[in-house]
């Protein structure tokens, strides 16, 4: 079969549309949504599945009702899989829906899904995952070296905008009470510089790194001896608990249900509910490498059945369920 992703090829050209390759399927991504570029693509790949990812420069009101006409004019089913769930839905996901028309959604909330099939839309839940050929254990980089990192963009906006979020909770748990002891942590991500008002104080510039590549990230959970992996929300998990997971990477996150729900505390992962323990666990596995070890293998054992040639495999068998493809 021939999938065609409609996304520019930086992050979501890579995980979902490689579990589709593994299970022998034709994926092209698709550049710049634009229509002429569109319709040569449609035209000489011919493909038999067009899929929308996500929020992106690509997805004006414009661009969603183009690829919404393209998809009837050349008879190609059309999936969206929804990322910005549960807390865009109302400004951005139903909106998308009632101009794109996908064929079927997915989304990476399971509550989500079940809202969307009361209010009539096809949808289901296609949660995050990792893969291994770009999510696994590499060797020690000494430009990463470090005692803790944060990879993931600051959203000082989106915080201020939505106080409720709980990932407002989880710098509180995670971030603040090291920034304020003095831990050294360096940052992977934008808008570090603007989290004062969330932080309690400034970043130091020295700790704010650039932007690193999405396939060179395992680098920095391989190399750092703890990675601080912020939460979205208490009953999901965030793209990076499966992606450091999946590099091996020591993770200490928020006690969430969610984190309960997949992954033993002590075992797999290393969980926090306060600033004193936050502070309390940071020192005692700095000086315990063995315990480290121990728990980032055991947290990619935990985590190896949910990686993105299974989510291929159960999106595809949905579709076919549906009858939207053979």
């Amino acid at each position: 079969m021939r999938i065609l992703f409609l996304e520019r090829g930086r992050l979501w050209s890579y995980g979902l549309p490689d579990g589709l390759r593994d299970l022998g399927h034709e994926v092209k991504v698709s550049g710049p949504v634009e229509q002429r570029r569109l319709i040569r693509l449609l035209t000489s790949f011919e493909p038999d599945l067009l899929v929308s990812v996500g929020w992106g420069p690509d997805h004006t009101k414009a661009k969603q009702r183009m690829v919404r006409r393209l998809a009837t004019r050349f008879h190609i089913p059309l999936v969206y899989w929804s990322t910005e769930d549960p807390n865009f839905t109302d400004v951005f996901t139903l909106p998308l829906l009632r101009r794109m028309k996908p064929d079927h959604t997915f989304t990476i909330s399971e509550k989500t899904a079940k809202r969307f099939k009361k209010m009539g839309y096809a949808a289901d839940y296609l949660d995050y995952a990792f893969h291994p050929r770009v999510h696994f254990r590499t060797k020690f980089r000494a430009k990463y070296r470090t005692d803790i990192a944060v990879i993931a963009n600051a959203y000082p906006d989106v915080l201020r905008k939505y106080p409720k979020l709980y990932r407002r909770q989880s710098l509180r748990i995670l971030v603040r009470p090291l920034l304020k002891q003095g831990y050294r942590i360096d940052f992977y991500g934008r808008n570090w510089s603007r989290m004062k008002p969330f932080l309690g104080r400034s970043i130091p510039k020295s700790s704010i790194k650039r932007c690193i590549p999405y396939k060179k990230a395992n680098q920095v959970f391989s190399s750092a001896k703890i990675v601080l992996g912020l939460q979205n929300y208490t009953d999901m998990l965030t793209q990076r608990t499966f992606e450091t997971l999946g590099s091996e990477g020591f993770f200490l996150t928020s006690d969430t249900p969610a984190v309960r729900a997949l992954l033993k505390p002590g075992r797999d992962v290393v969980v926090s509910s306060s600033p004193l323990q936050t502070l309390a666990k940071v020192r005692y596995y700095l000086k315990h490498d063995k315990e480290r070890e121990r728990i980032r293998r055991n947290g990619r054992k935990a985590i190896a059945k949910h990686n993105y040639t299974e989510r291929a495999k159960s999106m595809l068998n949905i579709l076919r369920k549906k009858g939207l493809l053979k």
